[in-house]
Order: structure tokens, then C-alpha cells, then sequence
């Protein structure tokens, strides 16, 4: 569903529903525990012995995919962001294919499922590589990038937030910082801390053209905004820093998710840059 910045210029990261080239050298992910990715940091990859498309090590470039994993320890989550050279791919779109789990055999380093062939149950897409030392570590993503929201935000607290943009004005407030806006809750910077939200916008652009910055807010003195109401959009005349509408309120946001509206942009650092596909 989406990617991080392109903070590696030299490794793209395809479309999760374009084909990979023989030879091309592509990002991908792997969801794992904290403890895991720093053994896999320091000693690379360790072949899994089986799995739907065989032995191999089981990547995705679909960021969305490799962050639902592990998926008996939530909390435990990060994902492991890599660049891989492919080699020779194989495509395996289709349960009982008759190289499903064979493909090594016949001369293949990457077998690779599209999206939507229902081969997996998220039917997202997923890569298999047979050989570790085609794999190298970027970095880690850390859990912040997990979709897990505080029920209130807590006053004097930091938090990591995030903002839906247009990449060339992403790269301006790199630069230069964030301006005030007018919305729902009035004047203020819009963020959420649902990464889900920032990547609805901007509503009216296409998905590669757009951006979300990762930040971390101090968010000082917190209403909560609930209903439509007196201090809905009058809530920094009573000394207040941030505005916090929480998600599914009807007549509130349309989208139903969470909403954080921050008075002061001083308040917030930019922290990197994702990127929706």
C-alpha cells in the first residue's frame, strides 16, 4: 500500500502490482520482532524451509504486508527495509502452480506473486528469494509506523504524527517548516496520528504524486474536541495547543479517523518523509 521516502535515490521500489525486472535491484520489507531484526542485522537472513511459494526468504514490496507481521506479537512489530538484487523471477499467480514451490529447480533466484491472485489471504503481494546474499539491510522501520493509536493523548506528552502532502510541498516544509490552516477545528496545523488518514491526502491527487511526512509533535495542553461545539474552533483562546478529535465521532470528520489539529508549528519536527503508492 505504500512506501517510505526515497531516501535511497538508487534502489526503486516498483509498484506492488508491476512486474519485476530480471536483474533490477528493488526495496522491499520484512515484518519481524525487535530482538529478530537486530540478530538479522548483524548475521543477514536465515532461509525459512517452508512456506506457500517453498523454501526461500519471504519479503514483500508492499510495506503494508510486512507490517502485519509477526502476527502473534503485535506489539513487538518492525519491519526491516532492504534492497534486493532479484536476479532471475518467476511468476507465481495462481494456487497449484507447477512451479509453486519448485521454481528454484528450474533456474530462478525471486519467485514473486502479484497482488490479487489469491494466493494469500491479504491478497497482497509477496516475494520469495532463494539466496540470503541477495539481500542487503537498509535499515529498520521503527514501530511508530505501526497503525496503534492512544485512546487520549496525554498533555506535555510527544507523539509521532503524520501529514498528507503533495511531494514537492513535502520537500518545502522540509525546508522551511509548517504554516497554519483553516479546517475543522479551525486554525491550526492538520495532522493525525493514524497513518491511514495522511495518506487519503491530498484527496484530489494521485497516489504517486503524494507524500506524508512522519513527525513528532509535543503536543502540549490537549481538548478534546467531541461534538460540534462552542470551543470546536475557539479552543486556543482558553490556553489550549492542541485540538484532538477522536475517531468514528458522526458529523465530525468524514473519514471517521482520528484527527489532531496543532496550534503552534514550532511544535513540530520533521522527522523523514513516506511515500504512498
Amino acid at each position: 500500500m505504500w512506501t517510505e521516502s526515497d531516501l535511497y535515490p538508487g534502489v526503486p521500489c516498483l509498484q506492488s502490482n508491476a512486474e519485476p525486472v530480471n536483474d533490477k535491484i528493488y526495496r522491499m520489507y520484512h515484518g519481524t520482532t525487535e530482538k529478530a531484526a537486530e540478530k538479522i542485522k548483524v548475521n543477514g537472513f536465515q532461509t525459512s524451509q517452508d512456506g506457500m511459494l517453498g523454501r526461500g526468504i519471504y519479503l514483500s514490496r508492499d510495506l503494508n504486508k510486512a507490517s502485519r507481521y509477526p502476527l502473534e506479537t503485535p506489539h513487538e512489530r518492525v519491519v526491516i527495509r532492504v534492497k534486493v538484487d532479484v536476479g532471475r523471477v518467476k511468476k507465481i499467480d495462481h494456487q497449484r502452480h507447477p512451479m509453486q514451490r519448485t521454481w528454484h529447480d528450474h533456474g530462478y533466484d525471486t519467485a514473486w506473486c502479484p497482488p490479487n491472485c489469491d494466493m494469500v489471504s491479504s491478497n497482497l503481494e509477496e516475494d520469495c528469494v532463494w539466496d540470503p546474499k541477495r539481500i542487503t539491510v537498509i535499515d529498520v522501520i521503527p514501530p511508530s509506523l505501526q497503525n496503534t493509536i492512544p485512546a487520549d493523548p496525554v498533555e506535555g506528552k510527544s507523539y509521532t504524527m503524520f501529514y498528507g502532502t503533495s511531494k514537492e510541498d513535502a520537500e518545502k516544509i522540509k525546508a522551511h517548516g509548517f504554516c497554519q490552516s483553516n479546517g475543522i477545528l479551525g486554525r491550526g496545523v492538520y495532522l493525525s496520528r493514524d497513518v491511514e488518514k495522511a495518506f487519503k491526502r491530498p484527496s484530489h491527487m494521485p497516489m504517486h504524486q503524494r507524500s506524508v511526512l512522519r513527525v513528532k509533535v509535543n503536543i502540549g495542553k490537549v481538548k478534546r474536541i467531541d461534538h460540534q461545539g462552542p470551543m470546536q474552533k475557539t479552543w486556543h483562546d482558553h490556553g489550549y495547543d492542541t485540538a484532538w478529535c477522536p475517531p468514528n465521532l458522526v458529523g465530525m470528520v468524514r473519514s471517521g479517523l482520528e484527527q489532531d489539529c496543532v496550534w503552534d508549528p514550532r511544535r513540530i519536527t520533521v522527522i523523514d518523509v513516506i511515500r504512498p503508492i
